[in-house]
């Protein structure tokens, strides 16, 4: 069904601001908001705002301008979604379509669609026959749709595709949002630091991260490079039994976590052909 289109005559109308989902998309600039601001007040809002029933979906942004200013706006339903997910995965690939979205916030938001993708992935019960006759039952008569995972987003040369980078950054933003303190986010968010140097810097310490970004951009550039070539002498050293260990632990670690995603991969597949 194709979404309906209503044209808003007053600012009353009954639009509810989901916190959540304000929140899930990082917010504008205040250069990039007033450049918006400016757009409006000269040339109205010509974008569609999207709800979901009465919940505002896109253009959070644009509501609040043009509530502030009076300014006129339209209204369209998306009548697809279902489901809190649908509409995060919606707003995500959105937001990957745009030129304005940084390396680092595509990659984050590719990151986010795979675990949801992931997340609707449901194991087959052990007991389960492998195959048997299939019943085709139409849209409208299924109780519960099948995912709908047009291409399975678990490998990290599919992610990095989706987010249109390397599959290298996508592994340098996995690291960073696993060991990064939030002041070194926020530098690579602002573009103070790039990717490759803020997954370098954030294995150092937390103090050692706060106190590089305090004072910042060459003191960040200067730890990535101290990192970089501790790392250097360490490779050209002799390697300790303990470290042997410890390298081959994480390499088993790694294939084991990429077993389980090429699993679910199939998983996926699988229920997507049912």
């Amino acid at each position: 069904m194709a979404p309906r289109n209503h044209l808003t005559a007053c600012l009353a109308m009954n639009i509810t601001v989901n916190e959540e989902l304000l929140a899930y998309i990082d917010p504008l600039t205040p250069d990039e908001h007033d450049a918006l601001e400016r757009s409006l007040l000269a040339e109205g809002c010509r974008d569609s705002l999207v709800l979901w029933g009465d919940v505002l979906v896109d253009g959070h942004n644009r509501y609040g301008i043009c509530s502030k200013h009076g300014i006129p706006f339209n209204t369209v339903q998306n009548t697809q979604f279902k489901t809190l997910d649908d509409v995060h995965l919606w707003m995500i690939d959105q937001h990957l379509g745009r030129r304005s979205v940084s390396d680092f916030q595509r990659g984050v938001l590719a990151l986010r669609k795979k675990d949801l993708l992931a997340s609707r992935v449901r194991p087959l019960p052990s007991d389960a026959p492998s195959a048997g006759p299939s019943v085709e039952v139409s849209g409208a008569a299924s109780a519960e749709p099948a995912p709908t995972a047009p291409e399975p987003l678990f490998t990290r040369e599919a992610i990095a595709k989706a987010a249109r980078i390397s599959s290298a950054a996508i592994g340098q933003i996995e690291k960073i949002q696993k060991s990064a303190a939030p002041e070194l986010v926020a530098a690579v968010k602002s573009g103070t630091i790039s990717i490759n140097a803020a997954a370098t810097v954030a294995s150092l310490p937390v103090e050692a991260q706060v106190a590089a970004v305090a004072g910042g951009k060459k003191e960040l550039q200067q730890a990535a490079r101290q990192v970089r070539e501790a790392k250097a002498v360490a490779r050209t050293e002799p390697e300790s039994p303990e470290g042997v260990i410890a390298r081959l632990k994480q390499t088993i670690s790694e294939l084991t976590a990429e077993n389980a995603a090429l699993k679910a991969q199939l998983l996926a597949a699988q229920h997507s052909g049912q």
